[in-house]
């Protein structure tokens, strides 16, 4: 049987990619994709893929917390994470919350077959640059995973811009920004926001 393959990333030129990649190979059968954490969850509602490809970097939840929340509500789907990073602290987490392997976006075809016919048959799997990097010492260890509207977020907090502010230019509400902010400083370990800047430069986040 072909192994049921779904993909979760927000960059359509990726999936369209990925699809082209594997359009011939008769032993993987493409479900569809999702761009977000949500409309994933929606899918997986009615649908059961064997194998998720999964970017760690999601407009709405980071990958490797839509990971968690997958594997401990559909513990039978196997995870590959998906990702530009090869950064030893980004693997490690993604394996930590369940997924079964992770693969850079420049694989090649044979190796991308290779990751998701490893991880349907229940073993793990890591792209070569992945294996390399979980090797090396990573001198961002403590880099705390953020989603790309908090790195937005933060981006324009670093610029000395309100809350008010930061609403009006996302066209979004001034308590949600409020939230952001209060996850920032708790994903940074940050007392205040002088803190948290300093921090997030000295990872070289901003």
């Amino acid at each position: 049987m072909a192994i049921k393959l779904f993909i979760v990333d927000d960059h359509y030129m990726v999936i369209e990619g990925i699809h082209s990649l594997l359009q011939h190979e008769k032993n993987i059968e493409w479900m569809g994709h999702a761009t977000n954490g949500a409309s994933c969850l929606a899918f997986l509602k009615t649908n059961s893929p064997d194998v998720i490809l999964m970017d760690i970097n999601l407009p709405d939840i980071s990958g490797i917390d839509l990971c968690k929340e997958v594997k401990e509500k559909y513990p039978g789907i196997y995870i590959l994470g998906l990702s530009t990073f090869n950064q030893q602290s980004f693997i490690e987490k993604m394996l930590a919350s369940g997924a079964s392997g992770y693969i850079l976006k420049n694989a090649t075809r044979e190796e991308l077959v290779e990751g998701i016919e490893t991880v349907a048959k229940g073993k793990e799997f890591l792209s070569f640059d992945a294996a390399i990097a979980l090797r090396k010492p990573d001198i961002a260890n403590n880099r705390p995973i953020i989603t790309r509207r908090e790195k937005e977020i933060l981006e324009l907090i670093a610029d000395g811009m309100t809350n008010n502010e930061i609403a009006q230019k996302l066209f979004i509400s001034s308590t949600t920004v409020d939230t952001h902010r209060k996850n920032l400083l708790a994903k940074f370990e940050s007392k205040n926001i002088a803190s948290l800047i300093k921090t997030a430069m000295q990872m070289n986040m901003i």
